[in-house]
């Protein structure tokens, strides 16, 4: 089972007193590829940032912006890149569900190099003239549902799972894009939609007649966080102390999951990941206030069990550093576990003369992939 908690290993240990040790042992590359979101995104300047400082290293560094998750995974499917900073695209391609579930893709078995769990948070923002205080609030109200956003609309539900509601719970009320949605809230045709609370769509909302808020998520409240989880179960729970609405004297006790999230394939070579962890690590002052966000490639931000795994090379170093314990190891071997039946169940479907009909392949396959999981005792998450 997912832990309904964040995992978290809290730096400064004596362990790393010897990891100079393992820096003479480790090359760094001499080039390295990776995609990651748009030029004007946070995902963007902090590998520009980090690819700074590994040109300092000798290190040639080329980053692919992509602006939807197909464009960022596809390089990586390919082999054009070693890795991708992705945001949780990387979790629904490990699943080979929603924008993954298609016959062009299916499960991938990609694995954890790090990722960067800041303390921005990710939640919904609700008009502040409704009069909503939790969550289940929202029953009747007017909800953002962004068309061709899965990923977007999937957070939503998990919010409305976490008061107990569903999509038939409210007034679902759709836009053409993000932003759109949120020019719907301020001209009061809407009255939530999911968002981060740094964003500047919600310091819009923040300065629009409406204002906004954010239902609580207390971390204690386990049933609510169980219901999230049987929909989104990457969500975590996070006090947020700044954004639209929210300060350190005003804090929300929110969500969160880490973004960027950096993966490659399983069957890259140790020699090429086991360095970059390294550097991560290790060197994390010199890159940590180049860009906003890059605190939380920190030790201490790492969770050590979350839904996707790590790559063996990871594992091999948390090991040698003293942080990893048997059960991260035991969670470790049940997502690579649920990898291997996915990727089985994905080999069995397809060399089965599966529909030629795209809708109808994702329909069999979603069937076929439940059904996997299921014997093997795990919960299929997606249906």
């Amino acid at each position: 089972m997912i832990p309904r908690q964040a995992t978290r290993y809290l730096a400064g240990l004596p362990a790393l007193l010897f990891a100079g040790s393992l820096a003479a042992e480790a090359q760094l590359p001499s080039t390295l590829a990776m995609t990651a979101y748009g030029t004007g995104s946070t995902g963007y300047a902090q590998m520009a940032a980090i690819g700074s400082v590994l040109q300092e290293e000798g290190v040639s560094v080329r980053i692919i912006p992509g602006d939807t998750d197909v464009t960022r995974m596809t390089p990586l499917r390919d082999g054009r890149v070693d890795y991708c900073a992705c945001g949780i695209a990387a979790y629904y391609g490990s699943e080979g569900v929603l924008m993954f579930s298609g016959p062009d893709w299916g499960p991938q078995e990609i694995r954890v190099m790090i990722t960067a769990m800041g303390p921005h948070g990710q939640g919904v923002a609700i008009a502040g003239d409704i009069g909503v205080e939790t969550a289940e609030d929202l029953r009747g109200k007017r909800v953002a549902y962004v068309r061709g956003a899965d990923a977007l609309n999937l957070n939503m539900e998990a919010f409305l799972a976490f008061g107990g509601l569903t999509w038939d719970d409210v007034e679902r009320v759709e836009f053409p894009g993000y932003g759109a949605a949120f020019d719907g809230i301020i001209a009061n045709r809407a009255d939530a939609v999911h968002t981060a609370p740094s964003s500047s769509h919600a310091r819009r909302m923040e300065a629009s007649p409406r204002g906004i808020t954010w239902a609580p998520m207390p971390p204690d409240d386990e049933e609510a966080w169980e219901r999230m989880h049987s929909v989104a179960p990457y969500f975590q729970p996070e006090l947020v102390k700044s954004g639209g609405g929210i300060n350190e004297d005003n804090p929300w006790q929110g969500s969160n999951y880490p973004y960027p999230i950096m993966v490659a394939d399983a069957s890259l070579e140790h020699d090429k990941v086991r360095p970059m962890i390294r550097f991560f690590i290790e060197e994390h002052e010199r890159y940590k206030d180049g860009a906003p966000g890059n605190t939380g490639y920190a030790l201490d931000y790492q969770i050590m069990k979350w839904v996707v795994p790590f790559h063996d090379a990871v594992v091999e170093y948390y090991e040698e550093i003293g942080v990893w314990t048997e059960e991260m190891q035991a969670h470790q071997d049940h997502l690579v576990h649920r990898q291997q039946v996915l990727q089985e169940a994905w080999a069995n479907y397809t060399g089965d003369n599966p529909p030629s009909d795209e809708s109808e392949f994702v329909a069999g396959w979603m069937e076929a992939r439940a059904a996997a999981l299921e014997a093997e005792g795990m919960n299929p998450v997606f249906r």
